[in-house]
């Protein structure tokens, strides 16, 4: 009964109310708004809530409501002690479950809660009971985030770092990595007219773009009232990403220092030591009334072996500085530079087309088997009209033919007539409906061969050589 619940919230329902029950054991990863209505006193529970929807594989942000009687001293305070010392709402893999972790097999901090609301009248004390409840927890938790934290710095990539979302506010903040992009990008940009504070915050003395920008301190994310959130449709971030595109950027040499990157990226290691070509293009494709730009890393080594797309990507993150810029002319145009990276560009413009094409032809596929569908169910509906036509038609007959008098007779046949009109009728709008479908098929047919043709560009950003020590 629950799967077929789930099923209908899937396919055709919009909200889905449910006890506790809905907590477990089911996967709405298609929806992305949870709405609690209470909040239970277990924050393991909550975690089982928004682990519906806020699972691997969601293609989009989860949005938790949470309703909270103000009112209720008690209740702020539990609400209190799961958003910020618990910083339950942060999202899995985030603190929350390093705190879930800690007290998982300590303090029974559900049966506390209870204890609370139960034993404190007053609001002294339930400030009193949950500022102790909260002390007692946190030697524990802060020593369990303390030790987790170390283990992922320690051992983990980069990248599973950035996925797990690795949050360390006692040295600094670790950001996601377009973030962090977007930080050193905006630290490039705005040179002395800003002072840096961290990895995640900025004070902007003075705006560079003669636009009217506010001046202040800026976050991502914001953790202050005081704060402007720096985000990417910022005002301030979408100069910053204006100028940087701006930018002529002629070839150069780089050196990379991988012992001073502040953390561990496994592919990088076996190019340690090595030297040779990157070239970075926007790949621009255009198809089905719609462009999408595409970023193309082709990158080789001396010995002319081809680096990985992802490896060349990853090279560009490390700590470096320009040697000699620009080169000479000529200089990475012969046998080891663009020879090599034009044919590693070329087989990666070949296969996002057909990345494309394929993705098309299964938008096609399906706009085709809703058409289908679609007269389909018309035709069924219009069979068994005509089918319970025929069916009244027979027993109007035999009800006539039975019929004692001439007056019953005449009137039997009047109304055998008038069924047959109307299957008559049904029998055309039938025939109609099938040239419908024909001609709505032949305009879906012609208006996506109009649209097959895909228009492509390409311009290539910017051409190095690395070294990699």
């Amino acid at each position: 009964m629950r799967s077929a619940l789930v099923d209908y919230f899937r396919e055709q329902g919009s909200i889905m109310i449910a006890t506790e029950a809905g907590a477990e054991g089911i996967n709405l990863q298609f929806c992305s708004l949870v709405v609690n209505y209470d909040l239970p006193w277990n924050p393991q529970r909550i975690e089982q809530r928004i682990g519906r929807c806020h699972r691997y594989g969601q293609q989009h942000d989860v949005v938790v409501v949470n309703f909270l009687n103000r009112n209720n001293a008690a209740d702020q305070r539990v609400f209190q002690l799961l958003s910020e010392k618990f910083r339950l709402f942060e999202g899995v893999f985030g603190a929350s479950d390093e705190v879930l972790g800690a007290i998982e097999s300590g303090v029974d901090f559900e049966k506390r809660i209870a204890d609370i609301y139960q034993r404190c009248r007053t609001s002294e004390e339930i400030q009193t009971a949950f500022d102790q409840l909260q002390l007692d927890l946190s030697l524990e938790i802060n020593e369990a985030m303390t030790r987790t934290r170390q283990q992922l710095l320690e051992h983990f990539d980069d990248e599973v770092r950035e996925k797990l979302r690795i949050q360390d506010e006692a040295s600094k903040t670790y950001l996601g990595r377009f973030e962090r992009l977007l930080m050193q990008l905006t630290r490039h940009e705005l040179g002395t007219n800003a002072e840096f504070v961290s990895a995640s915050s900025f004070k902007l003395n003075s705006c560079p773009f003669g636009e009217e920008i506010p001046l202040g301190l800026y976050e991502l994310p914001r953790r202050s009232g005081e704060a402007h959130l720096y985000r990417m449709a910022h005002p301030l971030a979408d100069a910053v990403l204006r100028q940087a595109k701006s930018h002529d950027l002629p070839p150069a040499e780089l050196h990379l220092d991988y012992a001073k990157h502040d953390g561990k990226i496994s592919v990088l290691e076996p190019l340690r030591g090595k030297s040779g070509w990157l070239a970075l293009s926007v790949f621009t494709v255009e198809a089905l009334e719609q462009a999408e730009d595409h970023l193309i890393f082709a990158a080789v080594t001396d010995d002319d072996d081809a680096v990985d797309e992802g490896v060349a990507n990853r090279l560009l993150s490390l700590p470096g500085h320009v040697i000699k810029s620009p080169l000479p002319l000529g200089e990475g145009e012969g046998e080891g530079g663009s020879a090599p990276l034009k044919a590693i560009t070329q087989q990666r413009q070949e296969s996002i087309q057909k990345q494309i094409t394929e993705r098309n032809a299964r938008i096609f596929e399906t706009e085709a088997e809703k058409l289908e569908g679609w007269a389909e169910d018309l035709k069924l509906g219009l069979e068994r009209e005509i089918k319970e036509l025929d069916r009244q038609i027979k027993e109007v007959r035999r009800a006539t033919t039975a019929a004692p008098t001439l007056e019953e007779k005449v009137n039997g046949q009047k109304q055998i007539r008038s069924l047959e009109s109307k299957r008559a009728e049904k029998r055309r709008s039938l025939f109609d409906a099938q040239d419908q479908v024909d001609k709505q098929r032949d305009e879906m047919i012609t208006k996506i061969e109009g649209k097959l043709t895909q228009g492509v560009s390409i311009e290539r950003l910017m051409l190095v050589r690395w070294r990699l020590s």
